[in-house]
């Protein structure tokens, strides 16, 4: 069957994204197999953290893998919605490695994780109200302006609610990125956790977002205890998650895919076998 291509409208919002095909999160135990075979893989998502570094085998190990390979940028600890004011000195470290890498775009997280003068080196969750809306918005479109590139946060994995929630997860996301003019990095792994959490239909999320906003999609694998779902990165992509793949991106016009795959590793080879999946997806998917 002859690949069926997503045409994305001249006035969506991520008309200007490139695709950049298939990809998978570089990890350091692939690193031997990747060095040794130069495997011919579209491209490698960097946690830019890891790399925010003055020197040393982080960055001579990122050279060698932007000699061959484009190079996506994601972070984990912007913490959008922290109460503290915006870290412009991590700002300024993170837009230097943008230079080096010539990422396309930059995205992180739609949470919170610091107060002043703590850390606490987790993904947390936001309440789902108006204030914080105007609040994340507000940081977002500064994060954006700064950087000079196309900003996407990325929906989490949820496990609480709050009582004060004045609506859904999706009303949420969708009403902040179009409020900061920010784009989404969309992990469908995450919404599939998060309906099997809070009992909602995976459809209802997917029909009440921008799917035009969309940049990446993001594809991994969870931990699975029957009363609740853990967001591990570390199986293989279930198929209810490709089922929610196989719908939203030729919504998206067609954007980079990327698998995660962060514990209880496997080969390099069988992760970007698993990461290849999607292109069997996407030769079925009859364009909108």
């Amino acid at each position: 069957m002859a690949e069926k291509l997503c045409i994305r409208s001249p006035n969506a919002k991520n008309r200007d994204i490139p695709n950049l095909g298939i990809g998978v999160g570089l990890r350091i135990p692939h690193y031997e197999d990747i060095f040794r075979d130069n495997p011919p893989i579209d491209w490698f998502e960097i946690i830019s953290e890891n790399f925010m570094v003055d020197g040393g085998k982080p960055l001579e190990n990122l050279e060698r893998i932007l000699e061959r390979y484009p190079v996506v940028q994601h972070g984990v600890s912007l913490a959008i919605g922290s109460p503290d004011p915006l870290d412009f000195d991590y700002l300024k470290r993170l837009k230097a490695l943008t230079r080096k890498t010539k990422t396309p775009w930059v995205s992180d997280h739609l949470c919170w994780g610091r107060l002043p003068g703590a850390n606490f080196h987790d993904l947390l969750p936001l309440p789902y109200t108006r204030e914080v809306i105007d609040y994340v918005a507000e940081r977002a479109h500064i994060v954006q302006d700064y950087l000079e590139l196309p900003f996407a946060l990325e929906n989490l994995s949820s496990y609480v609610g709050f009582q004060k929630d004045e609506m859904t997860e999706w009303e949420f996301y969708s009403t902040i990125v179009e409020k900061a003019d920010v784009f989404m990095m969309l992990d469908v792994n995450n919404i599939y956790v998060s309906s099997r959490n809070h009992g909602f239909d995976p459809e209802d999320y997917i029909k009440h977002i921008p799917l035009d906003r969309v940049l990446q999609i993001h594809l991994a694998g969870h931990s699975d205890y029957d009363a609740y779902v853990l967001d591990t990165h570390d199986n293989y992509v279930c198929d209810q998650v490709w089922d929610i793949y196989a719908k939203v991106y030729p919504k998206t016009g067609g954007v980079s895919t990327l698998l995660e795959w962060d514990d209880n590793f496997v080969s390099f080879q069988n992760t970007w076998d698993e990461a290849l999946k999607a292109k069997q997806f996407q030769q079925k998917i009859a364009v909108p």
